[in-house]
């Protein structure tokens, strides 16, 4: 598919919790499918479900946490304007897009589960034979999506997601709503995981998911591998 149009949706949550502490997205698990998109030749939009500028997680931004995909980000003034100017997601239409991708970062936990729009969204996208892909924290915008006869729509199928695991090695275990890899698994999900850390994506059918920040490239790999079929 030449210049397939494809969504983004990004956290609009930026509270950690009640530690007093900022989240938001994850910068690299943004960037780096960013520029896999748009150098396969792709129409990007991005939308948030309060629109305007979504939060960054401040601690994506330390220089640990920095790859070549986000130093482009940082010099990339076009990228910046239009991550500013996100769309409100009540504001989309599903026919416009070839494929969602949802960015993680710890911000999806709290305002991608239970929304009401993504869930009609990702929805819409199932139906329409569209390929929705998550990694990290917003396999979560999933969790809640169900089909006709009201089951789960990962029941059975492989999915991945911020594990256990590794939110333990961040220290966030009693801080999150939730451990996403237990609620994936409570969802009928086929969870699987790579080592921790390590880049890791699975896709059943059209459902793409990634596992961790180093898996966003992969998972941005397999949509445009998907559309391209």
């Amino acid at each position: 598919m030449t210049n397939p149009k494809i969504l983004m949706v990004l956290t609009s949550h930026s509270e950690l919790g009640d530690t007093g502490e900022k989240t938001g997205f994850w910068v690299e698990e943004f960037a780096a499918p960013y520029y896999v998109f748009l150098d396969a030749g792709a129409d990007i939009t991005l939308a948030s479900p309060k629109g305007g500028q979504p939060p960054i997680d401040p601690k994506s931004e330390l220089a640990d946490f920095q790859t070549p995909a986000t130093h482009r980000f940082d010099n990339d003034e076009a990228a910046r304007k239009k991550l500013a100017e996100t769309r409100k997601l009540a504001d989309i239409r599903v026919s416009d897009y070839d494929a969602v991708f949802y960015p993680g970062g710890h911000g999806p936990l709290w305002d991608l589960t239970d929304n009401p729009e993504s869930i009609q969204l990702i929805n819409q996208f199932l139906q329409q034979q569209k390929p929705v892909a998550a990694v990290c924290h917003a396999s979560t915008a999933l969790l809640n999506v169900v089909d006709d006869a009201g089951t789960p729509v990962i029941n059975g199928r492989a999915v991945t997601g911020f594990s256990n695991s590794e939110e333990d090695a961040v220290a966030l275990t009693d801080v999150v709503p939730f451990l996403l890899e237990d609620e994936l698994i409570n969802r009928g999900g086929d969870y699987q995981k790579g080592e921790d850390w390590s880049a890791f994506a699975v896709q059943d059918g059209l459902i793409i998911t990634g596992q961790n920040p180093a898996s966003s490239e992969l998972a941005a790999q397999k949509v445009i591998a998907h559309l391209n079929k």
